[in-house]
């Protein structure tokens, strides 16, 4: 990928946004020399496939306004100064004692907005500001504790896919763009969010008695040599790594969707990057939010 703000130039940005760019050639990821141009211009052109995810979805933004080496801040409230083109979601937090301000990415320019505040990670709901106590989406977070590696994650998440298959679902799948692997199940409206727990956390125990390294249980989740099939990222306000978000790793890794034939051993997370995903010609989630399923 080209560095710097000739590759935006070249795009002829200006015309495409009302965002006012800036600090284009800050240098986000210093190991691969990547700045905030590429990181823009890598935004843009996932667009047509994050975009349609997005929509609708309150956000919190992982922000590194001096690069992935730099201190961080994770951000739920739009900031002073957003734009009037980017779309707000309030609701009132229990948790914070006040109406939280979240950010709908609903357009191209909210996007490129969010890229420029150098969020280069983007997390999103389980549920949409539309059915905000409803969640629209099941998740099964899947991490090795050392000295489990990818490999094993892959072996555990194929045997997750089985279960969810012979109960009739059809599953998707994506890295998280770190160590570990999500498993989504897109759902029909309706659903609580009490429900879709239990029913992860059903499957994990399943696997779990019959499956050497899967635990199931909070307490045991970061007892070496195992994988933890997570469900409690089954719960109102939590999030998880949009698809296609970068991630903060040296390598600008993504959080990538996936062909199940692509999860094979010797994948490796950091595979998926700024880089090579621009060279991807498929879009393994095409239709994930058009295919509701009941549990």
């Amino acid at each position: 990928m080209a560095s710097g703000p000739d590759s935006l130039e070249g795009t002829s940005i200006d015309n495409l946004t009302r965002v006012r760019l800036t600090r284009l050639d800050k240098v986000m990821y210093p190991a691969g020399r990547i700045t905030k141009g590429d990181v823009l211009m890598y935004y843009i052109r996932v667009a047509p496939l994050l975009l349609p995810f997005l929509r609708s979805r309150p956000l919190t933004l992982h922000r590194f306004p001096d690069g992935v080496e730099g201190e961080d801040f994770f951000e739920k409230d739009a900031p002073p100064g957003t734009p009037d083109f980017v779309d707000i979601f309030t609701r009132f937090s229990d948790t914070a004692g006040r109406d939280v301000h979240f950010i709908l990415c609903n357009n191209l320019d909210t996007l490129i907005w969010i890229a420029n505040l150098a969020s280069l990670e983007i997390h999103t709901t389980l549920s949409t500001a539309g059915s905000f106590e409803s969640p629209d989406l099941l998740l099964f977070d899947l991490d090795p504790e050392p000295p489990l590696q990818f490999d094993d994650v892959i072996d555990i998440a194929q045997i997750v896919r089985e279960h969810l298959e012979d109960a009739g679902l059809q599953p998707y799948v994506k890295t998280s763009g770190k160590k570990g692997v999500h498993i989504v199940v897109p759902l029909v409206p309706g659903y609580r969010f009490r429900e879709a727990r239990e029913f992860v956390h059903g499957i994990g125990r399943e696997i779990a008695r019959t499956t050497p390294h899967a635990v199931s249980e909070f307490p045991r989740s970061r007892d070496p040599g195992t994988i933890f099939i997570d469900y409690l990222q089954n719960v109102h306000g939590k999030t998880m790594a949009a698809p296609y978000s970068l991630r903060a790793t040296a390598g600008a890794s993504v959080s990538a969707p996936l062909r199940w034939e692509e999860l094979r051993h010797g994948a490796r997370p950091e595979d998926f990057n700024i880089k090579t995903m621009l060279s991807r010609h498929e879009e393994p989630w095409r239709g994930i939010i058009e295919t509701r399923q009941r549990l």
